[in-house]
């Protein structure tokens, strides 16, 4: 799932889920109950490795996975997207955009309706949150995946130092 918080990506997973028997991993469900918080002083990074070696496990016994973390970087959109062609897995990355009038609407809404279940986000955490994202590029999502950046000598190794905990058997 690739997206700005209030895109729709949770709801779509959760679609996603039902569809496909799918197993779905959404750090904000996790984050709140073990820590209160998004991102608890860089745990919401060592949860989102744990799901990714999560994943891979889940992948080679052949059941299907939705990784819905929001991917705002084409790197990470490429890794998991090399993760999945190594496990032998069709990977479809859907991204889901949203003009800042809905996100601001939606995010405010789902607080609003359920503050214990989401996290609060005010307008200047919207604002920065469209500044860091990159929004994917229309070659993104092609049968060819994008190769690493400079200084890694494969996905693997990149995935291992943005994800430390994600492991690599």
């Amino acid at each position: 799932m690739v997206g700005l918080p209030g895109a729709g990506k949770t709801t779509r997973a959760r679609e996603l889920e039902r569809e496909h028997g799918a197993l779905r991993l959404t750090p904000d469900e996790w984050m709140l109950p073990l820590f209160g918080e998004s991102d608890a002083g860089g745990a919401r990074d060592v949860l989102e490795g744990r799901f990714v070696w999560l994943a891979r496990r889940a992948l080679a016994i052949g059941t299907d996975v939705v990784l819905d973390f929001g991917l705002w970087g084409r790197d990470e959109r490429s890794a998991l997207r090399a993760l999945a062609a190594e496990a032998g897995a069709r990977c479809a990355a859907i991204w889901l955009p949203v003009d800042e009038a809905t996100q601001r609407q939606r995010v405010f809404a789902r607080f609003d309706r359920a503050p214990d279940e989401t996290f609060p986000m005010t307008a200047d955490d919207l604002v920065r949150s469209r500044q860091v994202f990159e929004p994917p590029a229309e070659d993104e999502f092609g049968p060819v995946v994008d190769p690493p950046p400079a200084g890694f000598d494969g996905w693997a190794r990149w995935i291992a130092d943005r994800w430390p905990s994600a492991g690599t058997d």
